[in-house]
C-alpha cells in the first residue's frame, strides 16, 4: 500500500542508493522525497528543477502536484554535520515526517532521520547486510 505515513523502517537498498547519490553529487549537495510502501520508505522520487550547489539543495514543490506516497525527504551535507539548519528544518516541515540527513564521507552510519520539528527519529535498516 502506498502512501502510508507510518513507517517501520528503510530499504537497505535505497538507503544505500541515497548514499552513492549523495557521494557523485558531492560536493554539492543530493535531495529528493522518500517514498513508502507497506510501511518501508523504499524509492526515491527525483522532483524536476531541482538544484544544488555546496551549501544548499532546493526542491522546487510549489508546483508538484500531491503525491500521498510521499512521507519525506533526504539531503546530503557536504560536510560532516549531522545537525539541521533553519533552511533544512522549512523543508521538513514541507513534505513529510521523515526527514534524512546524510553527511560526508557518506558511509552506512553516516546519515539521521528527523521529525518535522527536528526531533530525532530511530530509523530502523530493513534488509539483508551485504557481505
Amino acid at each position: 500500500m502506498r502512501g502510508k505515513r507510518q513507517v517501520r523502517g528503510i530499504a537497505r537498498e535505497l538507503l544505500d542508493t541515497i548514499i552513492e547519490a549523495s557521494r557523485s553529487s558531492h560536493p554539492h549537495e543530493f535531495a529528493a522525497l522518500l517514498r513508502a510502501t507497506d510501511g518501508v520508505i523504499d524509492e526515491l522520487l527525483l522532483v524536476p528543477g531541482t538544484t544544488s550547489n555546496e551549501t544548499s539543495a532546493r526542491l522546487l514543490l510549489d508546483n508538484m502536484p500531491l503525491d500521498l506516497s510521499v512521507v519525506g525527504s533526504v539531503h546530503s551535507h557536504p560536510v560532516h554535520d549531522l545537525r539541521y539548519s533553519d533552511e533544512d528544518l522549512d523543508m521538513f516541515g514541507a513534505k513529510g515526517v521523515y526527514n534524512i540527513i546524510v553527511v560526508y564521507p557518506y558511509r552506512r552510519h553516516d546519515w539521521v532521520c528527523y521529525d518535522p520539528q527536528g526531533e530525532r527519529i530511530t530509523l530502523p535498516v530493513i534488509g539483508p547486510e551485504e557481505s
